[in-house]
């Protein structure tokens, strides 16, 4: 079992900016999913997990490692799957592998070669191991940043916003394959899109401006909210009431009217209930004053 702790974690940056604000996670094997929206501090806290910068106070240990104060040993464990996978041009995917497999130390050529085929067979590119990567389509090349992701069998791999861009099967493949990885290695998903944690994760943690705010396993936290969700469509004028008379959670058009989300503890007037989501969960959140 590999376990990831984080304790008290602060990081103020030179100009007084404080990205993360007293984080504190335990994270083992499975899928872990980081949620929450753009500038929330998700990317400042991956960072600083392996080793990119260090925190200004807090601990990190990794396997009974402490990884401030020994950094090399997160990375030797560590695959990264970055938001956009840069790839070289005219370079077929097992020469690409190959390149970066020398470059994370697998020097030996036999296993070399047996990692690369047998990763390659893993994501269902086998078939298109001398296709070059840069025609990959999207899904592909995200199977191929699992692919290089998972050289030389990391404890530990950090995901960043995977599916962005991803048309609804590719999602689907993509997301099977996260979860099939995860099942012996701690893998976390640091993402602003819902979809991806919903029917993924285990457990979930809701970011925003440095903190924490909630964390726990969907189901439980969703059923935080039964009979508190509440739905109607409104008029667009009276958009503007609605929000100054409720605690209006989220909004959407459909068909042209306004749909608004809404959290009571008592039955309101004129609304439907809804069963609470994950969804409703992370907006009612973000919603809270601290």
């Amino acid at each position: 079992m590999n376990t990831l702790s984080i304790n008290n974690l602060n990081l103020t940056y030179k100009n007084g900016f404080q990205a993360i604000d007293n984080i504190s996670l335990e994270i083992n094997n499975g899928m872990f999913g980081l949620l929450g929206p753009n500038g929330a501090g998700k990317s400042s806290l991956m960072k600083t997990i392996v080793g990119l910068q260090k925190p200004s106070s807090g601990s990190i240990v990794f396997n009974n490692v402490d990884i401030i104060k020994n950094p090399e040993f997160i990375k030797q464990n560590l695959g990264f799957l970055p938001q956009d996978f840069g790839v070289y041009p005219k370079i077929s995917a097992y020469d690409l592998l190959e390149h970066i497999a020398i470059l994370k130390g697998i020097t030996d050529r036999s296993n070399r070669k047996k990692q690369i085929l047998d990763l390659l067979e893993k994501v269902n590119l086998l078939d298109f191991q001398k296709k070059e990567v840069h025609t990959f389509s999207g899904g592909m090349k995200q199977r191929f940043g699992v692919a290089q992701a998972l050289l030389g069998n990391p404890k530990i791999i950090i995901v960043d916003e995977p599916t962005a861009g991803l048309d609804p099967e590719e999602r689907n493949r993509f997301n099977i394959l996260l979860n099939d990885i995860s099942q012996d290695i701690i893998v976390i998903l640091s993402t602003h899109l819902v979809e991806d944690v919903r029917n993924l994760c285990s457990e979930i943690a809701i970011m925003n401006q440095g903190k924490i705010l909630r964390k726990g396993e969907p189901k439980l936290l969703m059923a935080e909210l039964e009979h508190k969700i509440w739905s109607r469509s409104i008029d667009n004028n009276d958009l503007e009431n609605f929000y100054a008379h409720y605690e209006v959670i989220s909004r959407q058009l459909i068909e042209r009217n306004h749909q608004i989300t809404i959290f009571s503890e008592e039955a309101p007037e004129d609304f439907k209930p809804v069963n609470p989501l994950l969804e409703h969960f992370y907006f009612y959140t973000l919603t809270q004053k601290p």
